[in-house]
Parts: C-alpha cells; sequence; structure tokens
C-alpha cells in the first residue's frame, strides 16, 4: 500500500504542484483517490501547514450531513506512537471553543471554521480519520481505544473516531474504485455452526450469525452505497435507538448484543454459499433493515475489534431476490416496526407515480427515477433520465428561486415536498430543467469561477441554473416572475455563452459579499454564504446588471432575442419560506 502511494503521487504532478510537503500529499491522495474529492475540493479540505491546530483537512458534508476532521501520519517505516493521538484529542477539544480556535489559526482553517459552526449548529454529526501509513505501538493501540470511548460517551460534543491504517487504506481504495459500479459485491466469512439456509420458490435465504467485527469489512458504509434500497439513511448518532446501540457495545454486556437486537436484512441479486459452508458471496449487496445499526457499530469501530468485544454476534438475513418489486416490499415491511417519516417513502406517493407515468409517456425514452439506487435500463437517452432528487434541487433554485436551500435534500423531500412536487407538472418543464443542469455540468471545468467556488460544486451548480433563471426573467423584463422551463429551448441552445454570464452573476455576487464581510473585520466562508439568502440576493443585482449591458455588445442583440419568452410563459415564483 505504502508503494501505491508513494508511486502515484510522484507520477501525478497535482500533487507536487499544489501541496509543500509529503504529509500535505498523503492527505490530499486520500482525499482524492479515497473520499473521491475533486481537484478543486481537494485544495479546500487542506489546511495543514503552520498554525493548523493538528488540524490537517476537513470536509463539511451536507450530503451526508457530516464534519469529518483529518489528521495524517505519513511515515515510511516503524511504529506510531502516542502522538497523533493526542493531537486528534486536541483537535477535539479546540472544536468545541470555535471562537478561540479560529483568532490564531491559518486563514484556510478560518474558512472552514465558519462552515463547521453552521454545520454544527444544525446537528451534524462529527469523525475523526486518524490517517496514517505506519503501525499503532501497543501503548498508543489502548490510547486509541480509550480515547474513542470517550469522544463517542462525551454529551456536549460527542463524536467518533476511526483508525485509517494500512489495511483500511487498501480495504476503502478497493471500494472507491468500484464505487462507478451499479451493485456491490462481498464475501463474507461464515461459522457453519452458526448459519440456516433455504430455498422458496421466489428466493434464497441464508440466515447466520455473525461477530460484530465482521460488520465493519462490509462495503458503502461510510458513503451509504450498502443502504441505497433502504427506506432510510442513518439518523445520527443522537438518536434515540441509536445512542441505546452505542451504549450497549460499550457496556460490560457487549457480548449480549444480538439478543438485544432484531437483526439485520440484507437482499443481493445473487449468493453463493461455499461448500464448506465458510464463506458467502454476495452480489448486488444492499441492507434494507439495519441502516442504523450498521451505522452505530461502524461509529464504535475500535470497540468492536477489542477483546471485550469478541464473542459479541449479530443475526444476518441474507435473501438472493430476483424481483425488484418483491425486495422493495421487503424494504418496507422489514422496517415497519420502527417509525418511517413520509418523506422516506416518497417514492411510492401518488404525486411522484404520477410525475414518473407523465413524463415516461411524454418521454418513452427516457426514465424519471425516483427510488433510491435506481439505474435507468440501458436502452433510455442518457439526456431523458432524471432523478427525483435532481429535479426536486433544480425545482427549488428555479421555481422556488431559493438555490441557498437546494442543497438540502431532506428539506427537498420533507418541509417542501408539496411545494416541489406538483400534480400535472409539465414534462416538458422537466426536461428542460434536466437539460440545462447537464449543461452546467458538462460546461463545469470551462466556467469563469475561483477555485473556492469551484470546491462548492454540489451547491453552485444550483446557483448558476438560479443565475440563468434571473438573467431570462431580467431581459424580459419579468424581474418578479419566474419563466417555464420550456420556454427556454432556445436558449438553452446558446447555453454556453449564457452560463458563462450566470456564473459571473455568482462570481461577482460572492466577491461583493467578501469585501463587505472583510471590510467588517469578519471572516468570510463562501460554503456559509452559499447557504445564506445574501447569496440569491447578490446575485439577482448582478443578474439584472448584466441583463441591461447586453444589448451594447455585438453578440447581445442577437443573445437577447434567444433569450426572449412569451409573457405567458412567467409566473410568480413558488413560495419556499
Amino acid at each position: 500500500m505504502l508503494a501505491q502511494i508513494q508511486r502515484e503521487i510522484a507520477e501525478d504532478p497535482y500533487y507536487g504542484n499544489n501541496f509543500d510537503n509529503s504529509g500535505q500529499r498523503f492527505v490530499a491522495w486520500y482525499l482524492r483517490r479515497v473520499l473521491l474529492r475533486d481537484d478543486a475540493q481537494t485544495r479546500d479540505d487542506i489546511t495543514d501547514g503552520p498554525n493548523d491546530k493538528e488540524i490537517d483537512a476537513v470536509i463539511v458534508d451536507d450530503e451526508d450531513q457530516r464534519v469529518v476532521v483529518i489528521q495524517g501520519k505519513f511515515i515510511t517505516a516503524g511504529q506510531v506512537d502516542g502522538g497523533p493521538i493526542q493531537e486528534v484529542l486536541t483537535a477535539w477539544l479546540r472544536l468545541q471553543k470555535l471562537d478561540a480556535l479560529q483568532k490564531d489559526c491559518n486563514e484556510r482553517l478560518k474558512k472552514k471554521i465558519e462552515a463547521v459552526r453552521q454545520a454544527l449548529d444544525e446537528d451534524y454529526r462529527v469523525e475523526f480519520e486518524l490517517l496514517t501509513t505506519g503501525t499503532l505501538t501497543e501503548a498508543a493501540t489502548k490510547d486509541l481505544a480509550t480515547f474513542t470511548e470517550q469522544i463517542a460517551e462525551f454529551d456536549d460534543f460527542s463524536a467518533s473516531l476511526h483508525l485509517i491504517d494500512t489495511d483500511m487504506l487498501a480495504a476503502r481504495l478497493a471500494e472507491a474504485e468500484n464505487s462507478v459500479l451499479p451493485s456491490l459485491e462481498h464475501t463474507v466469512t461464515l461459522d457453519p455452526s452458526k448459519i440456516f439456509s433455504a430455498s422458496f420458490s421466489n428466493a434464497s435465504t441464508v440466515v447466520a450469525v455473525l461477530p460484530l467485527s465482521e460488520c465493519l469489512k462490509f462495503p458503502g458504509i461510510a458513503d451509504g452505497r450498502l443502504f441505497a434500497k433502504n427506506v432510510r439513511q442513518s439518523l445520527g448518532s443522537n438518536n434515540k435507538v441509536n445512542r441505546a446501540l452505542k451504549q450497549t457495545i460499550h457496556g460490560e454486556r457487549v457480548r449480549d448484543f444480538m439478543f438485544y437486537h432484531n437483526g439485520i436484512t440484507a437482499i443481493c441479486d445473487s449468493m453463493t454459499l461455499s461448500p464448506d459452508r465458510t464463506k458467502l458471496k454476495l452480489k448486488g449487496v444492499s441492507v434494507v433493515n439495519g441502516c442504523q445499526s450498521l451505522n452505530t457499530i461502524y461509529a464504535c469501530s475500535e470497540r468492536v475489534r477489542a477483546p471485550e468485544a469478541k464473542d459479541a454476534h449479530i443475526l444476518f438475513r441474507f435473501n438472493e431476490i430476483k424481483d425488484r418489486g418483491f425486495g422493495d416490499r421487503i424494504s418496507i415491511n422489514t422496517n415497519s416496526q420502527s417509525a418511517v417519516k413520509q418523506r422516506d417513502l416518497r417514492s411510492n406517493d401518488r404525486v411522484m407515480v404520477g410525475l414518473k407515468r407523465a413524463f415516461e409517456t411524454r418521454y418513452p425514452n427516457g426514465a424519471f427515477l425516483t427510488k433510491r439506487g435506481d439505474v435507468a435500463p440501458a436502452d433510455k437517452t442518457p439526456e431523458l433520465v432524471l432523478d427525483a432528487s435532481l429535479f426536486g434541487k433544480c425545482a427549488m433554485a428555479w421555481h422556488a428561486q431559493r438555490p441557498n436551500i437546494s442543497y438540502q435534500e431532506n428539506k427537498v423531500f420533507d418541509e417542501y415536498y408539496k411545494t416541489l412536487f406538483r400534480t400535472g407538472y409539465p414534462p416538458e418543464n422537466m426536461a428542460a430543467l434536466n437539460g440545462w443542469i447537464q449543461a452546467i455540468d458538462k460546461a463545469w471545468l470551462n466556467l469563469n469561477i475561483n477555485n473556492e467556488l469551484r470546491a462548492g460544486r454540489s451547491y453552485v451548480k444550483y446557483h448558476v441554473l438560479f443565475a440563468v433563471s434571473s438573467l431570462i426573467s431580467a431581459v424580459n423584463k419579468q424581474p418578479q416572475a419566474v419563466v417555464a422551463p420550456s420556454a427556454t429551448a432556445k436558449a438553452l441552445e446558446s447555453a454556453s455563452e449564457i452560463l458563462s454570464m450566470a456564473a459571473t452573476c455568482v462570481e461577482n455576487a460572492m466577491q461583493n459579499s467578501l469585501i463587505q464581510t472583510q471590510t467588517a473585520g469578519k471572516v468570510f466562508s463562501p460554503q456559509n454564504w452559499l447557504k445564506s439568502n445574501a447569496s440569491w440576493q447578490g446575485e439577482t443585482l448582478v443578474a439584472a446588471t448584466q441583463a441591461g449591458m447586453l444589448s451594447g455588445f455585438q453578440t447581445g442583440p442577437g443573445l437577447i432575442e434567444r433569450m426572449k419568452a412569451p409573457p405567458s410563459a412567467f409566473t410568480p415564483r413558488w413560495s419556499a419560506e
């Protein structure tokens, strides 16, 4: 593993051109290759350097609602003592006092702290990762186990800590390299004396008792891919049930865990039990009941590996299911023992089903994907494949004119669901929104925005989409109204020019806010600005100014003509406040 890391860092000029030392390059390698951060995000995530306060990188992940704090130790030989663990402890203590930390840390970390502050206000979970190519000494291993328990149990600022050593690096790298595949594969190690298998007309089943430590080996826990067919994702470590699970794992009677737990249900496309019944090979595996449990076990990974937990087990049911509908019913019914919020089951809502039917009737070669983990058939036209989550986020930016909320999927499917998903919404509008967001994705690397905005792609692309609608409204002198996406077909043909203007709107609006914030003697956080009302307000003003200047440019009149839409195409914005 070490040789591979050294080789890849040496062969790729990105690392030498952007980072000063081997420690930074190692963390950057992990961010790019394992966590799949892009180049701009990686530069933005790295905080290592003078006054980094023992924090080498910070990721504020709004999609999974977590803050990841990374401390890296790149060594070519030998063991790692307790020093790095003390550095993580120091970082944990400092994050509890953000104001004091921000006063004397470096500029990169100052900006991250503003984003961390807002994330903690929104109850994001905190995950520390100790990243090393060395081996912990025996004393350091004991310190790690003690510290892991302490920070997990601390009421005011609980967190989880994961040791990412060479073995874990290899496993995570393999998982990352397979992340583009439509399904997960995994081989489970079994105790032949603790399994039962049976075949039925519509399914095959293997019931097995597994050590808790075997759960840590499943791919797709950290990024949620293992739960793609579950009706919900992790509810976080502060959920009442998850707190009780954690207390059992850390308690004296951890060996009794299985008797307090109902078990985990997984479905897969196929499974093969070895002749000696010691291996179960799974293809297309997904856990449909047990997301909370596996995430909690994962968060307690060091305790699960400890000698005290060697006799702790959990019951697993593996079902080979050929009928996808049957698999969906298993997912819903196995979760019925605890309350499933309505937002978890939106894929079966009559409005969602109606939108899917209308879109796929209008576009037989297209697909509207309503379920997590859905993959469009190979014969569908990629330009006409639209995910329900993406549609909701686009509608928030375009119709509700609030791109600063678009990134919050939980709000899209809960608080604003009835606003955004409407019976009778034209399929042509859905297709047009999809066309614009795909055009933004294709033009992304060529958009004239700074590196800080480029690092926030998951937010910024909805701001660019909003700016497009604002420009078209301004050109048509309809500043208080929103154009129907389907009425922008001619504008979409000139997407490159319009997207360039839209990106400039976002860039200029941010620079204006940056100047105002610095003039007031405050720290400016691009990530927090993109989540604020100030972002769309500033972008609206810049869009109006740009639209007013268009006629004075040589290509302006032609572009104005393509951006024109009839008055009947404009309607009031959808309220999202």
